[in-house]
């Protein structure tokens, strides 16, 4: 395996955020765009620790960074550190390694698959708070309206 590619949301999104974006909430009781992003970022560990991959911690102890920068290098931070330990980790047979995740019986390749669909779930929800906090939308599958 090589080249693993496990997270879905692109570093160019998260880089047009702002300090004051990061407060941007679609409604009461929802989360803030913050706090959608840096649920991501420790998303990778309360996912995967359900399969013994060890990798580098993204500090979520440390709360929801309140720079809009920092939350994104550590995102990056994270996503890379999946990555490497997934190569250095897995092989194609480890990807089939049945684990317990969340009550169910999940092969591991299932649980990459998942963890990228919930970042996609998620890179929605941000690209809506994005434009509501006034912010230019980039293209994620191609330009965006917001660049021509």
């Amino acid at each position: 395996m090589t080249g693993v590619q496990t997270c879905a949301l692109p570093i160019w999104v998260l880089e047009r955020l702002t300090v004051a974006s990061l407060q941007q909430r679609v409604a009461d009781g929802y989360r803030t765009l913050g706090e959608l992003a840096w649920h991501l970022t420790v998303s990778h560990r309360s996912i995967l620790d359900h399969t013994g991959l060890t990798f580098e911690e993204a500090a979520p102890d440390r709360g929801v960074p309140r720079n809009a920068s920092e939350l994104s290098a550590r995102y990056v931070a994270s996503a890379a550190a999946v990555g490497r330990a997934v190569e250095g980790q897995w092989t194609d047979a480890t990807l089939r390694v049945q684990d317990d995740i969340y009550g169910a019986r999940w092969a591991r390749g299932r649980t990459l698959f998942v963890l990228v669909v919930h970042e996609v779930h998620h890179r929605a929800q941000i690209t809506v708070l994005m434009r509501r906090a006034g912010l230019v939308l980039p293209g994620v599958y191609g330009p965006s309206a917001d660049e021509h």
